[in-house]
């Protein structure tokens, strides 16, 4: 019997990057990309390589070009590190595994290292693949930990809850990481949200503008831990726009959700360097009267529009600059 399991990118839509800071944010997944896992018995653990992890290239320039889009490390090490973390779960839990090998092998279509959660995809799918291979069940909360230290503890990325959270609850969730409550029960505290809710979403990217989260949570982190003030008050700034956001989408009100998303970006542009082209692309969005922000660390927008009009307008400015354009398929597990 194959085991196949999927999990999909995240978009960020409000209060991110303060997950990793005590923050609030607001997440959901989409399912217009995603990334599979297939597992199967066999006599040995076999882990397969995939388009990630090519070590032979046409030439230098195809090297280079590689190396720019998808970094310098593959996939098979998100499987390594999220077999491992399992295996010593079980370990901690006490839950003794049977002694089956297996064989992993992985597919993503997320567009890499542009802010969309595809690495933590790839794992979760394969936390997803072992738990049912193995009949083991972990609570969707602990998943999420799980997921996240595979990448921090393990690999030594530097990240934060958020991307997991969305993406082992399945459905969009509003996140509280208050310190207090993260010290007692070591995670946040996650209310589920209605697909609905969220009206005119596009999303945007452009793929050469790719760059790993830990460019930005790098220097975040070191400001943060210092105690530079102006980041500490971007923290609860970023702390009350995820509030009022969540406010506005209860009641509907599409203007405060406009703004709101527009501020999320300038907090952050006042905050960290941001590259020209991922300015332009916000600006561009803007130029047609769409909201724009960031849907994780750059390379990737997320924004609202108001009609049709305005997104087919929003497509044809996009697209003159090579930015590609979609309206999310939003994920809703309990909807099927």
């Amino acid at each position: 019997m194959i085991i196949e399991t999927h999990s999909y990118p995240r978009a960020a839509v409000i209060g991110n990057p303060s997950d990793g800071y005590y923050g609030k944010t607001i997440a959901f997944l989409f399912s217009n990309f995603k990334a599979s896992v297939q597992l199967y018995h066999s006599p040995e653990l076999k882990i397969y390589p995939q388009g990630m992890d090519i070590t032979s290239f046409d030439s230098i320039h195809h090297l280079v070009e590689n190396v720019n889009m998808k970094g310098y490390y593959g996939g098979i090490r998100l499987l390594k590190g999220a077999i491992k973390v399992f295996y010593e779960y079980c370990e901690r839990q006490n839950i003794k595994l049977d002694g089956r090998n297996f064989t992993i092998r992985y597919h993503s279509d997320i567009p890499l290292r542009l802010g969309l959660a595809g690495s933590s995809a790839i794992i979760t799918a394969c936390m997803k693949a072992l738990t049912s291979f193995y009949g083991v069940d972990i609570p969707r909360a602990v998943m999420a930990n799980l997921v996240l230290s595979v990448e921090t503890v393990e690999l030594g990325i530097a990240a934060g809850l958020q991307d997991r959270v969305a993406q082992a609850y399945e459905q969009p969730v509003f996140m509280d990481f208050n310190k207090a409550t993260m010290d007692k029960q070591g995670y946040g505290n996650y209310e589920l949200l209605k697909a609905e809710n969220f009206k005119n979403m596009y999303i945007a990217f452009r793929k050469n503008l790719s760059e790993g989260t830990e460019v930005l949570h790098n220097n975040l982190r070191a400001r943060y831990n210092i105690g530079e003030k102006v980041v500490h008050e971007a923290m609860e700034k970023w702390i009350g726009l995820t509030d009022s956001y969540r406010d506005a989408l209860l009641k509907n009100d599409q203007q405060a959700i406009h703004d709101l998303i527009n501020q999320n970006f300038d907090l952050r542009r006042s905050l960290v360097a941001i590259s020209d082209g991922n300015i332009e692309m916000v600006e561009t969005a803007r130029s047609v009267g769409a909201s724009a922000k960031f849907t994780g660390s750059g390379g990737a927008i997320i924004g609202t529009y108001a009609d049709e009009n305005m997104f087919e307008k929003l497509k044809s400015a996009l697209a003159a600059k090579e930015i590609d354009v979609i309206k999310p398929s939003i994920v809703n597990k309990k909807n099927g």
